[in-house]
């Protein structure tokens, strides 16, 4: 049979997600996801909702959820861009402003669906390199090009860049659009949210996965300048004005203006992970200072390979990358105390990390 229509095919690496085990009894400190129930509040919107609404189209701008957003970090709607998780933000993103021909910059280390978006829409980029400490170097991002994003917190390594580094960068780039995915900013980081309303070139995105505890819902947000924003629902509407479901748009309205039950949940993953990070840290292990909810560790005397399998063994699952540079590391979410203290008993007590 001559298949030469696969000639035309769109080729691509795909994204390789953490491993989402199919077992219930297993403490899962892989993907980042909050080991805690979003707000009461999204529960009442779930007994409350008529089902009846369903026969309906949602409303295409979200409004409820945009103004939510809007009045949350005190800005205009025409401000906020929602999307259905921030994975979907950033796509539409790339196709709304990455078409210059020039090559987009990110960092070598770093979430690691930005070159997938890059191949599937034939965006050239270039990776800058992180310094020996995982630091990003400004002076990498002051060269010709058609675009930079990067996570701040990094992802994986949990590493905070100042603000005042994020507005030298922008700042050297009036010609491009900067992106900055603060998809962990709430864990301890100090947002460059404010610099938006001096560079109508900067797009801050976030999400709803992490510390509102709704990875299952997929709500993703950007904010930027009115005029970027309008760019990107002009593409969006122009693909599919209909991408959030009304439930969805109802259940993020409610938890973002839950501000108590938020930073309650955040304050007990940032004292978790300071816990963590102190008791690894007698055990050895070595790691960048993390202001996300994970840690980026080094295990002593064993190889990393060696302690995610002896993990997974146990019914513990952490990240482990097979690459160059991070591979011997491990990323591992910060979870409840009592998943803690079961991870901290078989790194020790069960001779995981020994000679």
């Amino acid at each position: 049979m001559n298949n030469s229509w696969e000639e035309n095919v769109r080729r691509v690496v795909p994204y390789v997600p953490g491993e989402q085990p199919k077992e219930t009894d297993i403490i899962k400190l892989n993907t980042n996801e909050n080991p805690y129930p979003p707000s009461p509040a999204v529960q009442k919107i779930l007994d409350g909702f008529d089902i009846s609404r369903m026969r309906l189209y949602p409303t295409p701008d979200a409004e409820i959820l945009v103004n939510a957003i809007a009045e949350r970090y005190a800005l205009k709607p025409s401000q906020v861009f929602v999307g259905v998780g921030s994975d979907d933000v950033i796509s539409m993103a790339f196709l709304t402003f990455f078409n210059s021909g020039k090559p987009i910059f990110f960092p070598d280390i770093t979430y690691s669906f930005y070159d997938v978006w890059a191949d599937v829409y034939r965006i050239p980029y270039e990776t800058k390199p992180l310094r020996p400490d995982f630091t990003i170097d400004p002076e990498d991002y002051k060269k010709p090009n058609g675009g930079i994003i990067f996570p701040n917190p990094n992802a994986p390594t949990g590493v905070l860049e100042s603000v005042g580094m994020i507005e030298e960068i922008v700042r050297a780039n009036p010609d491009s659009v900067v992106m900055i995915d603060e998809a962990y900013i709430d864990f301890g980081g100090e947002s460059c949210l404010p610099l938006i309303e001096k560079y109508d070139n900067l797009l801050v995105i976030q999400t709803f996965s992490k510390s509102r505890s709704m990875a299952g819902m997929r709500i993703g947000y950007a904010m930027g300048s009115e005029k970027l924003i309008k760019y990107m629902n002009d593409v969006k509407f122009s693909i599919n004005s209909y991408t959030m479901n009304t439930v969805t748009q109802l259940c993020g309205a409610a938890a973002v203006k839950d501000e108590e039950y938020f930073r309650s949940t955040v304050d007990k993953i940032v004292e978790m992970r300071e816990i963590t990070k102190n008791v690894l840290s007698d055990m050895g292990f070595t790691f960048p200072d993390s202001k996300s909810n994970f840690i980026f560790a080094k295990p002593p005397h064993k190889s990393a390979e060696y302690v995610f399998n002896e993990l997974k063994k146990r019914g513990i699952y952490v990240r482990w990358w097979n690459k160059p540079i991070i591979k011997d590391y491990l990323r591992i979410t910060i979870g409840t105390p009592n998943e803690m203290d079961k991870l901290i008993a078989a790194l020790c007590w069960e001779g995981i990390i020994n000679e």
